[in-house]
């Protein structure tokens, strides 16, 4: 907790609006569950998680800047309705803001354009990353923990795969989006190198 305080600190000395991290991970474990989850888990999570980052958000308040979550699997904020879950626990506190990544949402086969209408006026912060679902009769989503150029969801090199991002710049331009587009790279099968090379080739 300590440690984001004095990001929020860090972050306004640089002179920036905006700070990326994720939610944490408490109920995670417990996202598909068999047999179910105890009555009551998911809601205890919750409350837990707003404990935690109330005083975080405040600290981010006093300096200006926006706390913009990632929503990504693995962490309790994975989609639109686990956000706006904690958002009522933190009483829709101004600073809980989103890192728009269309990528992650292509390999949770979620709608990555209608969120940005739903979203528009929290997304804050956008990685311009690209990624391809390709299932089989053999794995889906959870990639049968296959290592990442195995798995039937990769991360790939912008414009290699599946996300639409001239709809996506169409989508945030017309709702005004002021923020950066900043490239994430992870593809595990081009070099970062080779990948710019590439978008500079097809520009």
């Amino acid at each position: 907790m300590q440690q984001l305080k004095y990001a929020a600190k860090a972050s306004q000395n640089l002179g920036l609006n905006a700070h990326a991290t994720f939610s944490g991970a408490l109920a995670w474990p417990f996202i598909y569950p068999w047999p179910q989850r105890p009555a009551g888990l998911v809601e205890t999570a919750f409350k837990e998680l707003a404990n935690r980052w109330l005083p975080i958000l405040n600290a981010f308040d006093e300096v200006g800047v926006d706390l913009c979550y990632e929503i990504h699997p693995g962490e309790d904020l994975h989609d639109g309705i686990s956000y706006e879950m904690f958002l009522q626990h933190v009483n829709h506190h101004p600073r809980a803001n989103l890192l728009y990544d269309p990528s992650h949402f292509v390999l949770q086969q979620l709608d990555y354009l209608d969120y940005i209408d739903i979203y528009h006026e929290r997304i804050r912060m956008f990685h311009v990353k690209d990624a391809e679902f390709n299932p089989s009769g053999r794995q889906g989503v959870y990639g049968g923990y296959q290592g990442w150029v195995e798995r039937a969801d990769v991360s790939v090199p912008v414009g290699d795969g599946q996300v639409d991002f001239g709809s996506v710049f169409s989508k945030l331009t017309a709702h005004n989006y002021a923020g950066w587009a900043v490239v994430e790279w992870e593809c595990a099968l081009k070099h970062p190198e080779d990948g710019a090379r590439g978008r500079e080739l097809i520009s």
